[in-house]
């Protein structure tokens, strides 16, 4: 599963499918399975990427400034633009691998942001398809009392991605700003 997952984000294949999949089929297992495969996809991604397109596209944005600018900016602070971006659904995932590549952001430090920045929005995904495997096979398995610790599970998920949303909006403004 984490190898078909990295290949998906690599190839640019939307993975919210694979990792609603994974909460139905593996419940929050899969939470760990679908981290580790879209990590492993960012980073092939992001090595393709760097190598074989970065010096001409970084010769290019030094003929604009506000690709400049926001070049800058994704240098200076790196890992925080990475995180932020990670958070919000401004670019699909197996894009902003390749984006990110592109830019003079470092491997490690965006890997890492990635992996962290990941979580809530996968959490979430995981737990949705959980609780539709949970309602699909029915019988026993699907107790009251498992849908209410999911439900609450969600909620919390949806609240906390609300905020931290919000806050990375505010700070993506701000680099904007810069």
């Amino acid at each position: 599963f984490i190898g078909v997952y990295a290949i998906t984000a690599f190839a640019l294949v939307p993975g919210s499918f694979l990792t609603l999949a994974a909460g139905a089929d593996w419940g929050l297992g899969g939470f760990p399975l679908v981290i580790l495969g879209a990590t492993l996809g960012s980073a092939m991604s992001f090595l393709a990427a760097r190598y074989a397109f970065q010096d001409r596209v970084q010769n290019k944005v030094a003929e604009y400034p506000k690709f400049r600018a926001v070049n800058e900016a994704i240098r200076d602070e790196g890992w925080k633009v990475v995180g932020l971006l990670r958070l919000l659904p401004a670019l699909p995932f197996s894009l902003q691998n390749w984006f990110l590549g592109i830019t003079p952001v470092k491997f490690w430090p965006a890997q890492i942001a990635t992996f962290f920045g990941i979580m809530p929005g996968t959490l979430l995904y995981v737990l949705l398809g959980s609780a539709g495997g949970s309602a699909a096979a029915g019988g026993d398995d699907a107790s009251l009392a498992k849908y209410v610790v999911l439900g609450v599970g969600i909620i919390a998920t949806l609240v906390v991605t609300v905020i931290v949303t919000k806050k990375a909006k505010a700070k993506m403004a701000e680099f904007e700003g810069k």
